[in-house]
């Protein structure tokens, strides 16, 4: 097995699955406006609902497809999931109405929750004291997706408001080709599971999990730290116009940089960060920097400073995959696909409430209140990673208590 070009087609998979969103961002208010009629605002609810869909239906599905790959292989499960992704692209670049538009979007986050099973082939092909280097480059990919999404989805855009979707649908299917030839199957009879609805539902499936020694507690704080990190991108272009008057093309250089520093960070940092001080400490070093750089954000004024800080910032997203590589290494291999299944189900209910709870804390310090201050949500997401190292630091001292 060439486990290079595997790997290879498993981050192409993860880059095409962050960018998908992205993809379409630029063109979705012309679009919406084009086929379902209305002003910018309506544009912008019917937006709302379709974003809110795609994160639901991750939620929901991200443990079914992770279980179905536990009992049917990593191989099919992702080849699968890329064709209907290419087709859905194809029925969304020809929707003329908004319902065909809102079905491609459940659609849509259905495949995406292939994430899942990508997490879990890197897991069957990493030795455990790789585990957490590896998810890195899970993370590290999904960094490119951001950064690439939104500015080819703007290039297309300028040929049509159709052209983004017929691109998406272009890179699966290319994508899909090279897995079939290229992907082995990872999962042996040794560690193939029954598939079980009553595990593959997201609350059987944190059931499940959550009884394993430990991994209750870090699931928590991987759901506090889903919520406290996407502060980023629920108020930075609020926040970037209202602390520092940046126009859309800073904002988007800005996210961009701070995209690519991830990618950085993840993809090759966080190998010698891991070997020099562990697993457990590059949880607690990631978690004080997001404390520091989120405290500093809320506070500062000079938006040069603020773009220096990036590096900082991208520093503090190794405890990401530090977590996930311990709770890999917690559970069974016949459970990795479980796992990340429940896992990417905490990050979609993340989703789904970030952006209500950060961008409601903005309004009220930007407008429904006499206080003026728009690093409100940095503070509040300080405030919850402070809880993230509390409860984790608890985990620790129950298992050697144990």
């Amino acid at each position: 097995m060439n486990t290079r070009l595997s790997i290879t087609f498993i981050l192409i998979t993860v880059v095409l699955d962050s960018m998908g969103i992205g993809l379409i961002m630029p063109v979705m208010p012309a679009l919406i406006r084009e086929i379902h009629g209305g002003d910018l605002g309506n544009a912008a609810v019917w937006g709302g609902i379709l974003a809110t869909t795609f994160a639901v239906m991750q939620f929901l599905f991200g443990p079914i497809i992770g279980n179905l790959s536990d009992r049917f292989g990593r191989r099919p499960v992702l080849l699968i999931a890329l064709l209907v992704m290419s087709l859905d692209y194809l029925v969304m670049a020809v929707a003329g109405t908004i319902w065909l538009l809102f079905l491609g979007r459940v659609v849509g986050g259905i495949t995406a929750a292939t994430q899942s099973t990508a997490s879990a082939y890197i897991a069957d092909i990493s030795r455990p004291e790789e585990k957490a280097a590896n998810f890195g480059l899970i993370g590290a990919a999904f960094g490119v997706g951001f950064v690439l999404g939104p500015l080819i989805g703007g290039v297309l855009g300028g040929y049509g408001t159709r052209a983004p979707f017929y691109a998406a649908a272009a890179l699966a299917a290319i994508n899909l080709a090279f897995g079939y030839f290229v992907l082995p199957e990872t999962v042996t009879d040794r560690i193939r599971r029954p598939f079980r609805w009553a595990r593959a539902n997201p609350l059987g499936a944190f059931k499940s999990i959550g009884e394993l020694p430990g991994l209750g507690r870090l699931m928590l704080v991987t759901f506090i730290y889903a919520v406290a990190f996407f502060v980023y991108p629920a108020i930075w272009a609020y926040y970037g116009e209202a602390r520092f008057g940046w126009g859309p093309g800073m904002i988007g250089a800005s996210l961009a940089m701070f995209g690519i520093s991830i990618a950085i960070m993840q993809g090759l940092l966080i190998r010698p960060i891991l070997r020099a001080i562990g697993e457990r400490n590059a949880v607690l070093l990631g978690l004080g920097v997001d404390v520091i750089a989120f405290v500093f954000l809320a506070f500062v004024t000079n938006g040069w400073v603020a773009l220096a800080l990036t590096p900082l910032t991208a520093l503090g997203s190794i405890a990401g995959p530090a977590i996930q590589g311990i709770m890999s290494r917690t559970a069974s291999d016949d459970q990795q696909g479980e796992l990340q299944g429940a896992l990417t189900s905490i990050n979609a209910v993340a989703t789904i409430i970030a952006p209500l709870l950060m961008t409601q804390t903005f309004w009220y310090f930007t407008s429904g209140s006499d206080s003026y201050f728009p690093g409100a949500p940095f503070l509040l997401s300080a405030l919850l990673v402070v809880i993230c190292i509390a409860v984790f630091q608890l985990r620790q001292r129950a298992a050697n208590a144990a």
